[in-house]
């Protein structure tokens, strides 16, 4: 019989977790005392995301790495959607007694992966027993001197443009709610999600008006932009691109593959508002904002309101 992080004990599991851990040259303090002490220069912002068994991840879906990557790539994309650098990452862990102890350090080694590529220390957390398997980050970043990029900031006149991949984790989702694993590519987005990482700070040096990561999708999360905004966006859905590997989920759901880039989140790809011409290489544009004359903020796609559903919602 497997051994159980009952088996581990707590502070075993904290040990085994943190063994060896590297901490970027903001940490001076990291796990191992009550808090963990590092150095942001000017301005900090600060986001907490929290994961449950059921809910955002399954355990026949993804393995327990794929969760830990999972995790930490939707947490620290929030600190991109602000313009700001992510620093340092607090994670807390509850599960089960008799979870195996491999699932919990197999979790820690998919975290690690992930803060490695988005270039985030993971300096202390927390653990308690519970019913369901909960993983709850908590990210840290430095605006390095710049202005946050707010969700209100989008005027009439801007461009709008994305970074990163649009509908691939929700066709992913759709075929394996189907008992599918291929097509790999989008499993493999809904399972790994790849963020542009770096792109938020980016985006901000070129001069984003509104910044959004796309966790619900993109026609809900430009909303939001819209209503802080007092804005219309109008997407061009010409320019909206629908991989091969979506068209083929489309195809075997009955779907519109546009419906996948419009509506599916967790690809937690960046959209943002940009002045004309002044969008940096590697953003697609989309749209455009303008004045909504009267009418409610709102969303269009080719001028028309979309008909179909427009993003996920946790308690709708």
């Amino acid at each position: 019989m497997s051994e159980s992080i009952a088996d581990l004990g707590e502070f075993g599991l904290i040990g085994q977790l943190t063994a060896g851990l590297a901490q970027g040259s903001a940490v001076s303090v990291g796990p191992g005392d009550d808090a963990a002490v590092f150095l942001v220069d000017n301005r900090a912002v600060s986001s907490i995301d929290v994961f449950v068994e059921g809910v955002h991840f399954r355990r026949d879906w993804s393995s327990a790495h794929d969760v830990g990557r999972k995790t930490v790539a939707a947490a620290v994309a929030d600190i991109e959607a602000m313009g700001a650098a992510p620093v340092s990452l607090l994670a807390a862990f509850a599960a089960p007694s008799d979870l195996p102890a491999a699932w919990a350090l197999e979790l820690g080694a998919g975290l690690r992966e992930e803060c490695e590529r988005a270039g985030v220390s993971l300096v202390g957390g927390d653990m308690s027993a519970s019913r369901d398997i909960t993983v709850a980050l908590a990210v840290v970043g430095e605006l390095r001197g710049g202005d946050p990029v707010l969700r209100s900031g989008a005027r009439p006149g801007d461009v709008v443009a994305y970074r990163g991949r649009l509908g691939w984790a929700a066709a992913g989702l759709a075929a394996l709610r189907r008992g599918f694993r291929s097509p790999r590519a989008v499993v493999q987005a809904f399972q790994c999600p790849t963020p542009p990482y770096g792109a938020g700070i980016e985006a901000a040096a070129f001069g984003a008006s509104a910044m959004i990561d796309t966790s619900d999708g993109l026609l809900a999360d430009l909303g939001h932009i819209a209503c802080a905004s007092g804005v219309l966006i109008d997407l061009a859905a010409a320019q909206l691109e629908t991989a091969e590997p979506i068209q083929a989920v489309a195809q075997a759901t009955g779907r519109p593959p546009l419906e996948f880039v419009l509506s599916g989140g967790e690809d937690h790809a960046l959209a943002a508002t940009f002045p004309y011409g002044q969008v940096p290489g590697g953003w697609t544009v989309i749209g455009r904002v303008a004045d909504p004359a009267g009418s409610p903020p709102t969303v269009l796609v080719d001028g028309q309101a979309w008909p179909g559903p427009a993003g996920w919602a946790h308690f709708g």
